[in-house]
């Protein structure tokens, strides 16, 4: 199957705070933040670039299971998706509303992907309905390969984890 690829992204948290006090007019009265807002698109052609996707969800086989990033689900039954040589630019998770207990994250203890330069230890908790991302990586996280390539998910039982990673 044959795609082209273009990512936009939109991460907000905007906080109106309202001001009370005997010196604050009534009629101006909030300040809003929104210093850390970011959006924009990524392509094959930007700097950094995104060439390939894949959107699942990941099942555990008794409270365990890891994500391959050179063996990952395609769109169709037959297609599997490799990022080898690539490095992941965006990641989103989410804790299924339907899971009962929280699952954990992490950088895979064998072959395991760091999301800097460096490759460090990471992990992150979600409890269910939780998500976190998108992640973006902007060209720092390692080229996938053999020894950078699971991530790691913990929980209980068959829980699912639904992921998303955009990579070039």
């Amino acid at each position: 199957m044959s795609s082209s690829i273009s990512l936009s992204y939109n991460s907000q948290l905007t906080v109106v705070e309202t001001l009370n006090g005997a010196y604050v007019s009534g009629s101006d009265n909030t300040v809003t933040f929104t210093g850390l807002n970011e959006s924009g698109t990524l392509s094959g052609s930007t700097t950094p670039p995104v060439t390939k996707h894949a959107i699942f969800s990941k099942a555990m086989t008794a409270g365990a299971a890891t994500i391959d990033l050179t063996a990952l689900p395609g769109q169709t039954a037959d297609e599997t998706i490799d990022l080898s040589g690539l490095k992941v630019q965006a990641l989103k998770f989410k804790n299924k509303s339907t899971n009962a207990n929280k699952i954990t994250i992490a950088k895979g203890a064998s072959n395991g992907y760091g999301l800097n330069s460096a490759g460090d230890t990471w992990s992150i908790t979600l409890d269910p309905n939780q998500s976190v991302g998108p992640f973006l990586l902007d060209d720092a996280a390692p080229d996938v390969g053999s020894g950078a390539k699971t991530i790691d998910i913990s929980g209980t039982g068959t829980q699912e984890l639904e992921i998303e990673i955009v990579a070039g």
